[in-house]
């Protein structure tokens, strides 16, 4: 029997809603765009990206992709570890759907929330995915955060205290809404919610516990978030000396995932638009000029743009490989199972 929340009609208005959305978005990234164009000398910024051959183009799209081997290795160590057991194949083919996803939707959330949907087939615990999922999301910002303050301590120059202290606050209050997180996991009183929401709390708690007797693994999903931040950051600092922008690479460390954070903000299409004004802004305080500093934010969303379409031609191909061989997937793990989790790392 089809339910309300079924009906031809309510998934009419969502999917109008879903295009309605997308229509803004994208609209405000060509507000954005234009505007800077109009600022900007466009025939030179159209000359520099113009100028990096074809062949430069796919090595960085390789590299882009590359790079981000090490998002899969990361994801899967967390949701794993959690009680997931997302083989490893799935971990890759989903993980690149997310990427496709990001270009797409209007923010890195909305790829995650891709990726996650196409892994709840294939793993033994949904809750151990979400959670790992959600885990390994905020630890890519405490990485972009960590990276940030890395560059901020290198710079200590390029800083008034006014930027100190706005910096000081953003971290505390990540660190802040980290912690109230994890203390609402742990003190969450499941008693007053329904026997099946509690069903499900019981499911996150023994994810969390088994996320929490391991640090050792959160201690390398970190470090490879990093590191993985370091491989966008060195991606984008070349990709920029190639359009003319040569600066210490201390400043992309303090730049650049500034500008990644600001382009989260689901306002626009993928962050564009507002990378590239984040990027201009942020640049100009070390004597760059906007045109270069747009130019060279273009270069790296070609790349990721042109990456994350690579991805979902990948998560096609592998998964017709994957029907080829006739792997079934994983069976869906019991309630009382997660207590006693098996991780597949």
């Amino acid at each position: 029997m089809q339910t309300r929340s079924e009906t031809p009609a309510t998934i009419g208005g969502a999917l109008r809603s879903a295009w309605r959305s997308t229509a803004l978005r994208v609209s405000v990234s060509a507000a954005l765009l234009v505007l800077l164009f109009r600022l900007l000398p466009l025939d030179d910024v159209w000359g520099a990206l113009t100028g990096v051959g074809a062949t430069l183009w796919l090595a960085a799209i390789a590299a882009y992709l590359s790079a981000h081997l090490l998002g899969v290795v990361k994801w899967r160590l967390l949701v794993n570890t959690a009680g997931a057991a997302l083989p490893r194949m799935d971990a890759v083919r989903c993980y690149y759907l997310g990427l496709f996803g990001n270009t797409f939707l209007p923010s890195v959330v909305g790829g995650d929330l891709i990726r996650a949907g196409a892994a709840l087939r294939r793993v033994r615990s949904r809750e151990a995915l979400v959670l790992g999922s959600l885990v390994d999301r905020v630890q890519d910002m405490l990485a972009l955060a960590a990276v940030a303050g890395i560059g901020a301590l290198l710079l200590p120059t390029a800083l008034d205290d006014r930027s100190r202290r706005v910096f000081g606050m953003f971290a505390l209050a990540g660190i802040a809404f980290g912690g109230i997180v994890l203390l609402a996991l742990r003190l969450l009183p499941g008693r007053r919610f329904p026997l099946r929401f509690r069903r499900r709390l019981v499911r996150i708690r023994a994810a969390y516990r088994a996320l929490s007797r391991r640090p050792r693994a959160l201690i390398g999903a970190v470090l490879l978030g990093m590191l993985l931040q370091l491989a966008m950051i060195a991606l984008s600092a070349w990709l920029g000396s190639l359009v003319g922008l040569v600066v210490p690479f201390q400043v992309w460390l303090f730049v650049w995932p500034l500008a990644k954070i600001a382009a989260t903000v689901p306002l626009t299409q993928g962050g564009l638009g507002v990378r590239e004004a984040a990027l201009a802004a942020l640049f100009a305080p070390f004597g760059v000029e906007p045109a270069l500093a747009v130019t060279a934010s273009l270069a790296f969303q070609f790349a990721l743009i042109s990456g994350g379409l690579t991805g979902g031609v990948l998560y096609v191909l592998m998964g017709r490989m994957r029907g080829a061989t006739g792997t079934a997937a994983a069976p869906v793990m019991t309630p009382g199972s997660l207590t006693r989790p098996h991780a597949r790392l």
